[in-house]
């Protein structure tokens, strides 16, 4: 296991210090840039294009952020790269380029998209192969325990973490079954907190970090319940709206 401790230091960025994609959109360089300057540390997702390159982007389809129908996969990195995000002068940005953007400055908590399985061969190694020879702070998660068990056989050298929700015994047997994999922290929906499956691997030694915090009250239960939140619609140095 790789120690996740850092995870814990500082409030994390949702997809960025956006504005709720006011002006600045989730998941752009724009955002990137406003956590930085806030010391924040960046959650962000990889999805991958059609000539396997990784790509910071959240949704499987591109209506939503981009007005344009299709898939992801089905653009290159270069296609996806010309494309608008939300109207703004930001467009898809690649992995790459976002850490040549951070370069360091603050820690990055990564979630991987996987799709099924057998769609995803090669996914991990694609952005292993990014990553490789970053020196900044650097954890990786998934909810597809497919992704985590590829990251564990490719010995990635960073913290893994399981992104995960629920209440219910059956989601607590499959949470389980990835942490066996030797999981080093866990990234969970603050509202399903309490519950024995997360109480069980806190009292083990495991960060618990939740997702995504948006109001004072979810702040207050963040901090009962685990070490640190993932944020957005607020600044964290301020008091969140009630």
């Amino acid at each position: 296991m790789t120690s996740a401790d850092w995870i814990k230091d500082v409030p994390v960025a949702h997809r960025g210090y956006h504005d709720m994609n006011k002006t600045v959109w989730e998941n752009t360089l724009s955002a990137f840039s406003r956590a930085i300057d806030a010391g924040f540390a960046i959650e962000c997702d990889i999805q991958l294009s059609a000539d396997s390159v990784p790509v910071v982007f959240h949704d499987n389809k591109l209506e939503r952020l981009c007005g344009i129908k299709g898939d992801v996969r089905e653009r290159t990195a270069a296609e996806l790269g010309m494309l608008s995000i939300g109207g703004t002068a930001d467009k898809i940005p690649t992995l790459k380029q976002m850490l040549t953007l951070v370069a360091r400055r603050v820690p990055l908590v990564i979630e991987i998209k996987g799709r099924q399985a057998d769609e995803d061969d090669g996914f991990v190694d694609d952005v292993l192969d990014v990553l490789e020879g970053y020196e900044g702070k650097v954890a990786l998660m998934s909810f597809d325990y497919h992704i985590l068990r590829a990251l564990k056989q490719a010995e990635a050298p960073y913290p893994l973490g399981l992104t995960a929700e629920g209440s219910k015994p059956e989601e607590f047997f499959n949470h389980d079954e990835a942490m066996q994999l030797g999981l080093d922290f866990i990234s969970y929906h603050w509202a399903h907190l309490p519950n024995s499956f997360v109480a069980a691997q806190a009292d083990a030694g495991i960060p618990i970090i939740t997702w995504t915090v948006r109001d004072a009250k979810a702040v207050e239960h963040t901090y009962k319940y685990a070490k640190q939140m993932t944020f957005e619609g607020f600044d964290p140095r301020e008091n969140p709206a009630a």
